[in-house]
């Protein structure tokens, strides 16, 4: 059934907004995103270093909880991230 302002229904549920695949997609783009960010190159830069006074200072600070949540993960999601990606890619060049 399409309806006059172009969303088109299935049996009752509608076609519209966020499905389970993109918020798959969205939430391993963040995580490459988090992964590849380069401590001394592009956060020391802004202040988001580890080795910066104010997270040596305070360890319980916003600031040293998501350097250490980058941390964490580009040191456990690295080989699942390599394996996510490659199953992505053969999949969408698979089934489009």
């Amino acid at each position: 059934v399409q309806h006059r302002d172009g969303i088109q229904e299935l049996g009752g549920w509608s076609r519209m907004g966020l499905s389970l695949g993109d918020l798959y997609l969205s939430s391993l783009l963040f995580l490459n995103a988090i992964a590849v960010l380069n401590e001394d190159r592009f956060l020391a830069k802004y202040g988001w270093s580890t080795n910066s006074p104010e997270v040596n200072f305070n360890p319980s600070s916003l600031k040293s909880k998501i350097l250490s949540m980058v941390k964490a993960v580009r040191l456990v999601m690295t080989w699942p991230l390599i394996a996510l990606n490659t199953v992505t890619i053969i999949f969408k060049l698979l089934l489009g």
